[in-house]
């Protein structure tokens, strides 16, 4: 298995659990781990590596909920599916506040699980996207001069050259000389690209 592709994750104390979920994932063709306990799932994980994450609730010295806030502390962003065979409501409520995808009792049906693990790794590999999209946009705004991060605000505000001359006090060649610097440097296209680059940045 490549280590950079997205992988399934499995955290449970069962061993006969972890073997069939096991075999049911490579038989969808999905890359899988698995661990008998948090800790070694804590240990082993590399923060950034894409995928998800099957836990169980009860495992003895850290459950599946707690193991989930230990990861969101860590940085460890893998979207969670919690698996547990004495499911209740308090427990369910508290997985899907911590931002579980989903909550299944076993037994579960297992065509079920393989389609909210795909729905999970298409989640987290999107959000992959955009991160990386978000640093990006912070790199190039980070290169810009203090004045041309002026310029940038009053055309991504819809301001033409002249209105973006009076309000900085400055010449009209001298705007779209900052403004040609503007869309190179962010890699623009158009003013309403640098817009949407904005709104992006102010998003976040």
């Amino acid at each position: 298995m490549r280590d950079d592709l997205p992988t399934v994750f499995v955290v449970d104390d069962d061993e006969a659990v972890r073997d069939a979920l096991a075999v049911h994932m490579e038989l969808a063709g999905l890359p899988v781990r698995t661990f008998a306990s948090a800790r070694e799932f804590l240990s082993a994980i590399d923060p950034d590596h894409a995928g998800c994450a099957v836990l169980d609730i009860r495992m003895p010295e850290m459950d599946g909920l707690t193991l989930q806030q230990e990861m969101a502390a860590r940085g460890i962003t893998l979207p969670v599916i919690v698996v547990t065979g004495h499911g209740d409501v308090p427990a369910a409520v508290s997985a899907f506040r911590a931002g579980a995808v989903d909550f299944l009792q076993k037994p579960f049906d297992e065509d079920h699980l393989i389609e909210r693990i795909r729905e999970a790794l298409e989640r987290d590999g999107k959000a992959r996207r955009q991160s990386s999209e978000l640093a990006q946009l912070r790199r190039l705004y980070g290169g810009l001069t203090p004045r041309e991060r002026e310029v940038l605000e009053l055309i991504a505000l819809g301001c033409s050259n002249k209105v973006v001359a009076l309000r900085l006090d400055i010449g009209v060649r001298t705007v779209e000389t900052h403004r040609a610097k503007v869309l190179e440097k962010m890699g623009a296209h158009s003013a309403s690209e640098l817009a949407r680059m904005k709104m992006k940045l102010d998003g976040a």
